[in-house]
């Protein structure tokens, strides 16, 4: 399928782009992504592998749209980390400041 990815045309494959990205470690992802085989991608680093440009030159959503057209599964954002709830104590603290210690 003819693609084009920071105004080049590309000529991708599906089979094309699972056999460029074998062997290569994902990346931290802190934008869009993209998931090839069993990992998830940064957009820009598959961007940067499958048109060999550098990241500056293309979108991330240059890549996502050619990777969807493809068939690959594409993410809007990174899957935000859980924030774990304050425990009782921890509350009442914030809410309250720290007790004042008492003489002994």
């Amino acid at each position: 399928m003819r693609c084009v990815i920071a105004r080049y045309p590309f000529d991708l494959t599906k089979n094309g782009v699972l056999d460029l990205m074998k062997g290569i470690t994902p990346e931290p992802i802190t934008g869009e992504s993209v998931t090839i085989g069993r990992r998830r991608y940064p957009a820009k680093q598959v961007g940067e592998v499958i048109t060999r440009q550098d990241r500056r030159d293309f979108t991330s959503g240059e890549v996502t749209r050619a990777m969807t057209r493809l068939g690959f599964t594409c993410h809007d954002h990174p899957d935000a980390a859980p924030v774990p709830a304050p425990t009782p104590l921890q509350a009442a603290s914030e809410l309250f400041g720290s007790p004042v210690p008492r003489d002994v």
